[in-house]
């Protein structure tokens, strides 16, 4: 079995973004892969995302972070809601006929229920497949994306170590799927 990769390629990352919006019409599958790709949060602390964590009822409006404690280590992670994400939840939530707080973002047939990993997964799998996207494509490759993408913009490699709570830069860049040929760009591209 291979290891979970991120999708590296951009072409690739925006037709997976993408599937839900205009080849298989889901708003809240697209949501949920712009929030994956968006927030670097394993796929247990965003299914247990509520519509109070992103939208503040009281000024009608969404909020500028998502705060999450992190199911896996407990701790609080504050997260920027950026363009591309607040565009994705608008369209989902425009689209709803009823959004309370406690409503979860991703649920399934009642709102009080979130999806589960396995259904997470498959909306994964079943883009990927379509998109003819290799294998190993999951659930954690949109957390990996990320983190390659903001590496590949020129992220510190201590900061990515700090969002994904990595105790050294070898586990990351393990983690990240970087390989000879992004090593390759950086000399091509530099030309001194």
């Amino acid at each position: 079995m291979a290891t979970t990769q991120p999708i590296r390629n951009m072409e690739d990352l925006d037709a997976l973004k993408n599937y839900y919006l205009t080849q298989k019409p889901n708003l809240r599958n697209y949501a949920l892969i712009c929030t994956g790709i968006n927030t670097a949060l394993r796929i247990g602390d965003i299914l247990h995302l509520v519509w109070a964590d992103v939208f503040d009822f009281d000024a009608n409006a969404f909020r500028k972070h998502l705060v999450v404690t992190e199911r896996k280590t407990g701790k609080k992670n504050m997260i920027v809601i950026n363009d591309s994400m607040l565009d994705a939840l608008t369209r989902y939530k425009n689209e709803l006929s009823t959004v309370l707080p406690e409503h979860f973002i991703f649920f399934g047939r009642h709102p009080e229920t979130p999806i589960s990993r396995t259904q997470a997964y498959r909306i994964i799998k079943q883009a990927a497949t379509a998109l003819h996207l290799p294998d190993n494509i999951s659930c954690h490759s949109l957390r990996k994306t990320f983190g390659y993408h903001a590496w590949v913009s020129g992220a510190s490699p201590a900061v990515l170590m700090i969002i994904y709570n990595h105790s050294s830069f070898q586990i990351t860049k393990r983690y990240l799927g970087i390989e000879q040929d992004d090593k390759d760009q950086i000399f091509k591209n530099l030309n001194l």
